[in-house]
Order: C-alpha cells, then sequence, then structure tokens
C-alpha cells in the first residue's frame, strides 16, 4: 500500500526539496504544496518508470554530490585560469572515450550530466552499444589522467550507487 502512495520516495523527498529551494521560503504552506507535488508527480509518472533502478547505497549519495560540487568549484577555477592566462595555441583540447563499467541508462545518464556539469568538459556522445562515452576537454596535456579521475571519482561511486 504504502508503495502505492509513495512509489519513487526519493523522487519525492528530491521533489519537495526542491519546491522549497524554488519559492525561497520555508512556510507551512510551502511545505505541504511541495508534498503534494512530491507525492502526485511520482504517482502521475509511475508508468513512465517500469523498471526504475535500484539504489542499493543511498547515503552515497550525498558523499557523490559532495564530490561533485567540489569538483565543480575547482574546475570553475581551473577554467578561468586557462581562459584568463593560457595562450590559445598552447590550450590543447581533446576529445577523450572512456569505457564504461555502468549498465544502466540512469547511472549513464548521471554520469554524463555530471561531466557537462563540471566546467572545461563536455559529454559528447554515448557508443551505440553504451560501452563508452565521448568526452571532449577543454584543456589537457595527459587525456589518461581525464579518463581516470573520471572513472574513479565518479563512475566507481556511481556503480556503488545504482548496482
Amino acid at each position: 500500500m504504502l508503495h502505492r502512495l509513495i512509489p519513487h520516495p526519493l523522487l519525492s523527498l528530491t521533489l519537495v526539496l526542491v519546491w522549497i529551494g524554488l519559492v525561497n521560503t520555508f512556510t507551512l504552506g510551502n511545505l505541504i504544496l511541495g508534498s503534494i507535488f512530491g507525492l502526485i508527480i511520482p504517482i502521475v509518472t509511475a508508468a513512465y518508470w517500469p523498471n526504475r533502478p535500484a539504489i542499493s547505497r543511498p547515503l552515497k549519495i550525498v558523499e557523490y554530490m559532495l564530490i561533485v560540487l567540489w569538483d565543480i568549484v575547482v574546475a570553475n577555477v581551473e577554467v578561468a585560469m586557462i581562459i584568463l592566462f593560457k595562450r590559445e595555441r598552447t590550450i590543447h583540447s581533446q576529445w577523450i572515450p572512456i569505457p564504461l563499467e555502468l549498465t544502466s541508462a540512469e547511472a549513464i545518464t548521471v554520469l554524463a550530466g555530471t561531466i557537462t556539469m563540471t566546467p572545461g568538459t563536455v559529454s559528447a556522445t554515448l557508443a551505440a552499444d553504451c560501452n563508452a562515452i565521448l568526452v571532449h576537454c577543454l584543456h589537457t596535456d595527459d587525456p589518461d589522467s581525464v579518463r581516470d579521475a573520471i572513472k574513479s571519482r565518479y563512475e566507481s561511486r556511481l556503480l556503488e550507487i545504482f548496482q
């Protein structure tokens, strides 16, 4: 019965928190309205999530988010330094294929979004067999280190979360 009322508990909680963040005022009315959205939207969209991913370690999500936020801050500074102080001819942009161990479509989507949100990198395309993602890096002299960093910082944690 509870599964029908709250088919996606994490989505419901996320919707409530996003609503409170969007209205930028914590009041009882906003909490109630956010809770209504958090209950109704997952119920209405449950049919579109027949094989939702199992999240095996939900507390790892917080760790992942903190790492991504830190990496975004650091990458912003690095990109600013590249733009301000590197000459155009010394910038070495690279296309880097990242082989994937992830199999869940949701996990691959989170990885691609994370790469794109981090300044200086953009996920460009996913291989047809979903075994690799192509990433454009603004500047690197060592594409292997970029690949290894993405795999160790992001993909390994997503494997723990989703599989």
